[in-house]
Order: C-alpha cells, then sequence, then structure tokens
C-alpha cells in the first residue's frame, strides 16, 4: 500500500457545490463576510434564527435550490438519492444506496434542522424530493454540532414558509415499465397559521434493480405510497410552535432470475420454475416532530424539538421456491421505533463570538423475528432430507444514545473565521461506548475571489441498531442454514480521525472552480452487507481502516445556462474483520485477516455532468450524465466491475391551454438515453447478495396544474 501522508492530502483545494456558485464557508456566492445568514422575500426573522443554528464553518457545503432541483430531467419526480448524487464525492450503487467519500452509508438526515431518525434501510426512499425548498449537503470536517452519521448531513428546508397563500399543485406522470405516478401539493396561510402538505402514489415495474441485463425485469412490480406535512404556527414574534410528520408505505415484488437450476429438493414437490418465484417485501415509515422555536432578547436563539419514528421491514419468500433454491424460506420481519429529543442554542456573545450548545437524546426498540423452514444437513452442508423443519428465531434490542456539543465561531478578522469545540457522546446497545471529540474548522478568505477552508474532526458513529443481526448461529447448525463460522456479533462504535481542506475560487461572476482533498484513519470500521436472501443489511466491523480521496467541481450559471461538472477520486481499504465473522465463509475470512481489501463499495473515479438552457419562449432543456468506473468484485473485493455511462435528458415547457386547464407544465423525460446496459453489482464481493443491472431506457410524460 502507497504511504501518503495526511496532511499531503489535507492541503489540497476544494469545495463541492455542484448546482450553483459557492464559497468555502458554504454560502452561495462570494462574499466578504463569512457566516452570513442571508434573509430574503418572506422569511421572517425565526427563518433566518433558525438557520443561525446551524453553522458549517470549515466544513465543504453543497446547496441546492428549488430552481436548481427543477432544472434536473425529471424535476421534483427525481428520487433524492439521484439528486444528491449530482454532487461530488458521492457514488451510487444498487438498492437506492449511496456512498459519500468512500463511506457505505453513514448518511445523517435532516428536516429544517431536526435530525429525522434512519429507517431501516432496504431499497425504498423514505423521502421525497418534492417537499424540499432547498437542500444543504454537508460534508468533511463538521463542526460539534453534528455527530453520529458524519459522512454527509443531508439537511432539507421545507416548502411551507415563504409560498403563496392558498397554492398549490396537482400532478401526475406516466411512463414505460408501467409507471403511474399521481401527486397533490396544498399549502396556506390562515392569519398566524401554516401549512404545507404533500402526497403521492407510485407503481410500476422498476421496484428493484433487474437482476439480469434483460431489458425488463421478471416480477418486479412495485406500489409506494408517501406523505409529508409541516404545519407552523407564530405565537409572537419571537416564537413559534411547527410540527413535521411523513409517513412512507412502500411495497416490492422480488425480481427473479429465469432458468436457474434448483439446489435442493423437496419431497412430494416438484422443482418450480425460479421465473415463477413469488416473494415480496414490504418497507414502512413513520415519523412526526414536534419543535417550540424562540429568541430570548437579540442575541440567543434556540429549538427544542421531540421526535417520534416507527419503521419495519417484512420479507415473505416464496415458501417452497425460496427453500428449492436457496436452502431456507424465511418470514423475516424488524421493526424499530425511536423516540427523542434535540435542543440547540446560538448565543451571539459579541461580534467575534457566537457561541452554540445543544444536546440529543434518542432511545430505541428493535425487534427481529425469523420464521425459518430449512433442510438437515451433514457437516458439509449437503442436505440429508427433502422434508423441510422450522427454527424460530428472534431478538429483542434496546438502544439508548445521547450527546452533547458546545461551540465557539469565532471572527478574528473579517477575513479568518474559526470555529473550534467539543462534543461528548454515548450509545448503549449490545456493546456501551463513549467518546469526547475535538473539532476544529477555518474558513480564510483569500481574497474577494478565492477562499481557503480546512478542519480536523474526531468521529464516533454507534452502529445502527436496527441493523445489528441478531440471528443465532447455534440454531441452525445441522441445517442448509448453517453459518460459516461462530464469532464476535457486538457490532462496535467506529471511531475516526478526519481531516478536510481546499479551496474555492470564483474564476468569474458566472464560472466556479474547486478542489476539495480528505483523508480519514479509522478503528472498528462500520460495514453494512446483504447476507441472505432477504434484502435486509446486517453490520459488521473491520479492525482498521483507511479512507482519502479528491473532489473536484466547476460550475457555471448565468441568466438563462447553467452547468457543472463534478470528479471524484476515491481510496478505501480496511483490513480484519473483528465482528460479524460468521457472515463469511473461512477462506475470505482469513484472507481478510492478513490483507488490506478494498471495500465494496469503493469506485475509484466518479463523475456527475449537467446543464440546463431556457429559451425566450419558455421552453428548457436539460440533460445529466453520470460516470463510475465500477464498483468492487470478486473474492476479497480484489477485482471491479466495468466502467460505465449514463445520460438522462428533458424538455419542459409551461402550455396555456385555455379555459378550466389553463397553464399546465409540460416534462418529456428520458432516462438512460442511449439503453446503455451496465452493471452495479454481480453478486460477489464482501457482504454483496445478489446482482444488479442499472435502469433501461425509460420515457416519461408529466403534467402538472398549480393552483
Amino acid at each position: 500500500m502507497p504511504n501518503i501522508r495526511p496532511s499531503a492530502i489535507a492541503l489540497s483545494i476544494a469545495l463541492a457545490y455542484p448546482l450553483a456558485g459557492h464559497a468555502a464557508d458554504g454560502s452561495t456566492t462570494p462574499t466578504n463576510e463569512l457566516q452570513k445568514v442571508e434573509v430574503t422575500g418572506t422569511r421572517s426573522k425565526l427563518d433566518a434564527a433558525r438557520n443561525g443554528l446551524s453553522p458549517d464553518t470549515g466544513s465543504s457545503i453543497t446547496r441546492i435550490s428549488k430552481d436548481d432541483i427543477a432544472a434536473l430531467p425529471q424535476g421534483e419526480n427525481t428520487p433524492l438519492n439521484q439528486v444528491i448524487l449530482q454532487t461530488p464525492g458521492v457514488v451510487q450503487d444498487s438498492y437506492g444506496q449511496l456512498h459519500v467519500r468512500g463511506d457505505h452509508g453513514n448518511v445523517q438526515y435532516r428536516i429544517n434542522g431536526v435530525v429525522i431518525p434512519e429507517s431501516i434501510s432496504g431499497f425504498g426512499q423514505a423521502l421525497e424530493t418534492r417537499f424540499a425548498d432547498r437542500l444543504n449537503i454537508l460534508t468533511g470536517a463538521l463542526p460539534a454540532q453534528y455527530g453520529y452519521r458524519t459522512a454527509a448531513i443531508v439537511d432539507i428546508t421545507t416548502k411551507g414558509e415563504n409560498e403563496q397563500q392558498g397554492a398549490g399543485s396537482v400532478g401526475v406522470t406516466v411512463g414505460g415499465k408501467g409507471t403511474l405516478q399521481t401527486n397533490l401539493e396544498l399549502n396556506g396561510t390562515v392569519g398566524d397559521f401554516s401549512y404545507y402538505l404533500t402526497g403521492s402514489y407510485e407503481q410500476n415495474k422498476l421496484g428493484i434493480e433487474n437482476p439480469t441485463d434483460s431489458t425488463n425485469a421478471l416480477h418486479d412490480q412495485t406500489h409506494q405510497g408517501k406523505t409529508f406535512g409541516y404545519l407552523s404556527y407564530v405565537l409572537d414574534a419571537d416564537s413559534r410552535i411547527t410540527a413535521m410528520f411523513g409517513t412512507t408505505n412502500n411495497r416490492f415484488q422480488i425480481p427473479n432470475v429465469p432458468g436457474q437450476t434448483p439446489d435442493f429438493t423437496t419431497d412430494g414437490t416438484p422443482a418450480k420454475d425460479s421465473a415463477t418465484l413469488d416473494a415480496n417485501q414490504r418497507e414502512t415509515n413513520r415519523f412526526g416532530v414536534l419543535s417550540y422555536q424562540g429568541s430570548a432578547g437579540l442575541s440567543v436563539d434556540y429549538q427544542v424539538s421531540l421526535f417520534h419514528r416507527t419503521t419495519d421491514v417484512h420479507y415473505r419468500p416464496d415458501a417452497v421456491g425460496d427453500l428449492q433454491y436457496y436452502g431456507i424460506a424465511a418470514d423475516i420481519v424488524r421493526r424499530n421505533v425511536a423516540d427523542g429529543i434535540q435542543a440547540d442554542m446560538s448565543w451571539r456573545l459579541n461580534s467575534s463570538h457566537t457561541v452554540r450548545a445543544g444536546l440529543f437524546g434518542q432511545h430505541e426498540k428493535v425487534s427481529s423475528d425469523n420464521d425459518a423452514w430449512v433442510f438437515p444437513a451433514d457437516a458439509d452442508g449437503n442436505q440429508t432430507s427433502g422434508v423441510p423443519i422450522n427454527i424460530q428465531d428472534g431478538g429483542r434490542l434496546t438502544g439508548d444514545t445521547w450527546g452533547a456539543y458546545l461551540q465557539d465561531e469565532w471572527k478574528l478578522s473579517p477575513a479568518l473565521t474559526i470555529n473550534y469545540g467539543l462534543r461528548y457522546d454515548q450509545a448503549k446497545t449490545v456493546v456501551n461506548e463513549s467518546q469526547l471529540s475535538p473539532r476544529l474548522g477555518l474558513v480564510w478568505k483569500i481574497t474577494p475571489e478565492l477562499d481557503f477552508h480546512a478542519g480536523y474532526a474526531r468521529y464516533f458513529t454507534p452502529p445502527p441498531t436496527e441493523k445489528i443481526d441478531t440471528t443465532s448461529v447455534q440454531k441452525f447448525l445441522g441445517t442448509t442454514n448453517a453459518l460459516p463460522s461462530d464469532a464476535n456479533t457486538a457490532v462496535k462504535a467506529e471511531r475516526s480521525n478526519y481531516l478536510d481542506a481546499g479551496f474555492a475560487w470564483a474564476a468569474t461572476d458566472t464560472l466556479t472552480l474547486g478542489i476539495d482533498g480528505y483523508y480519514r484513519d479509522i478503528k472498528h470500521l462500520q460495514d453494512e452487507g446483504q447476507f441472505g436472501n432477504a434484502l435486509i443489511y446486517s453490520a459488521f466491523n473491520f479492525a482498521r481502516g483507511r479512507i482519502y480521496g479528491l473532489d473536484l467541481s466547476a460550475n457555471y450559471k448565468d441568466k438563462s445556462l447553467s452547468g457543472y461538472l463534478n470528479l471524484g477520486l476515491t481510496h478505501a481499504r480496511a483490513t480484519q474483520i473483528e465482528t460479524g465473522q460468521f457472515n463469511f465463509d473461512a477462506d475470505e475470512l482469513a484472507f481478510i485477516q492478513q490483507n488490506w481489501v478494498h471495500l465494496d463499495h469503493e469506485q475509484k473515479l466518479s463523475a456527475s455532468a449537467g446543464a440546463s438552457y431556457r429559451f425566450a419562449n419558455g421552453v428548457a432543456l436539460s440533460g445529466s450524465a453520470l460516470y463510475g468506473s465500477g464498483l468492487r468484485d470478486g473474492f476479497a473485493n480484489t477485482e471491479h466491475l466495468p466502467g460505465y455511462t449514463t445520460v438522462n435528458a428533458d424538455v419542459s415547457k409551461t402550455i396555456d391551454f385555455g379555459g378550466a386547464m389553463g397553464k399546465v407544465e409540460t416534462r418529456l423525460s428520458v432516462v438512460n438515453l442511449f439503453d446503455r446496459t451496465y452493471q452495479l453489482r454481480d453478486g460477489t464481493g464482501i457482504g454483496v447478495g445478489a446482482p444488479q443491472y442499472g435502469q433501461r431506457r425509460t420515457v416519461y410524460l408529466g403534467l402538472t396544474k398549480s393552483f
């Protein structure tokens, strides 16, 4: 392995703002005042105060407005993960997963500054792009305010505060692969009360990536329903109460691979055609947040939030087919219920110092039920009977997480700002761990056009409670589901040192260039894998990990034309699996114990690009492209898949039909314009469960009527 000095990586050049101009302090245009809070349009004093609770000094930030979203192919119908993919350092994976700067997941979602507890990962999207007024995506060395999931912070500011009174819209999209999507938005203001409500329903035959290279997958129907609501009541000029809620109900068929031969036999039952299997998975997520926001005089702002989230995943097998092809038919239910509190406070001591403090606490209850049918087997795993036996394997787990932080934003001069702080976190699940984490970040405006930022962060990442595997190794001994080994199941918290630095250069009024470098040294590196035929992930640890890389960006924006180009280079390796060893074959486990291996989600080179142009007659053309050099595969991730490029395109125009119809926005979109066949996964590699191919060419027609 090459000897890379952290200091050399940390002093690279930086910033990552793909859809708008940027500066190293996180503002969307170069500015002489660092950490400036912009108050525009009808944004109230309370909105500005809430924004002031969330600093980004020293980190890299991408700001995406609703106009930027509208300029993407598919507009607001673009899935949230696809929006985030248009930022530097982000890699796409199967099942809608994202990997930011070499991390498996580790992404934290916030809505209006409030942490939304993560759902059990499957392949559905729990949040929609539609309700976002803007997105801020923070990466790098984050201030002490941010903890737990730190590869990226996706902070969504919702529509509702600045929407036109009594406004709304209704839309419908139809297209290939059996696509039908409808959506409704309503918002308005009555005195001091305002609301924003949205709901959508979608069905198509693209629920999960196709396991074959065919144009259409077998048995891949999905039905997805989502709702979101934001309610706000202003008590007085200095305080308000807000409530948010969201629901997701996604149902998926598990795609089939035709022409397979069963590995097991069932007495009295003929072999089932692999093209006719009927396995299904359902994912639900429900959350609610109640917040009180206030100001104490001119210098203190605060927000206190209570939250609740319930999420579950239910895999229902094909009772006969799963037994014949996999040797196990398991009806699996995982459920997680979380309740907690978050409080943040900002105190402007004087013109040079702003002190921020806060706390976070969460209690979780996790249950896992596995009603499994398996065959008896000998010591080598060979089936010894055609009569299946039933094994009940369930587990219960509670998790408690709490943390507190204190930080000071110190403005040494108009050109230099330092943010330093500490946070303390404790997590108790299968293990009880804690850490005191220092943070330091700075922003230096060298010239009006050139910004430099740098930061150091000590991170503490508890394992996702809902992904801790409670499988009983002993119960499945002597069956066709016997696990390769028996070892430590107590997944540990990841601990890492993170260095990040760089420059952003406003080359002209319309062109911004940037480059950003990062280095992480990690103990107990967390990873996740799919170790069964159910599409549910389980967490495990490597003893050590090293991740470093470089992000480059170029952004152009004028009145009618905008464009961006991002490039990310990533190196991610780890060694010695120290928890969850029972999921691995002995030879692979032994190899990893003696060697540094590539992480399965490492992609050496990733790129995204896009452009949009609006003509004087109102017609808008847009396009986007993704390139990936290929994720890892093969024995212990020693190989990688071929590279690929996909292109999406879009044309839109608002047409006045007159009469009752009036003005309607029409949008024609094409995903994978050139119908490229490309493979995201081939079913090999560490923790990879099945092959998946990318979406083939699909055409959509969308109509949206505003009222």
